[in-house]
């Protein structure tokens, strides 16, 4: 672990911590960058249906992420599945990964950022906004492409800990 303590947890004083702890979440991995490839596990998306089909993601806008995307103006949104455990925690921070955050992974370039292999299920988004409310910042964009694989066990978040769909 790279912390001494999850710096995630919520604390008995901490009320809207522990409401926002209570609400379970996908686990997705969004990826950006060319030259300097960087990723975050966010479990703060949706996605609205339209034309065109959007997504949503709420990101620190001091993360290396958003710094990427106001960059190159397009992400790929990865949703990790039972199994990815440690790959969400090493692009969360809270694990190490010596050599970076792609060493521990197969990936490979694209125009939107790179693709990680083993995580198929995934939307290529270009950007339509960025924007910045409360302590956040909020990533907007147009769905490009979807890539959507057989996932039966998709990996979620809730109250600190991974959890499998019943």
């Amino acid at each position: 672990m790279i912390h001494d303590e999850n710096p995630f947890a919520s604390t008995a004083d901490d009320p809207f911590r522990r409401f926002r702890g209570r609400l379970a979440a996908p686990v997705t991995i969004i990826t950006s960058g060319e030259d300097r490839k960087t990723g975050l596990t966010v479990s703060s998306l949706f996605v609205v249906e339209g034309d065109p089909p959007l997504v949503y993601a709420v990101v620190g806008p001091n993360s290396d992420l958003f710094d990427a995307v106001q960059e190159t103006g397009k992400f790929v949104v990865h949703i990790a599945r039972e199994g990815h455990e440690g790959v969400a925690e090493v692009f969360a921070g809270l694990r190490p990964s010596p050599g970076g955050l792609f060493s521990t992974v197969e990936w490979e370039p694209s125009a939107w950022g790179p693709l990680l292999e083993s995580m198929p299920d995934r939307a290529l988004c270009t950007v339509v906004s960025m924007d910045e409310t409360g302590w956040s910042g909020v990533l907007t964009g147009s769905i490009d492409e979807l890539q959507v694989a057989d996932i039966t066990s998709p990996l979620v978040h809730f109250r600190g800990k991974y959890r499998r769909l019943a």
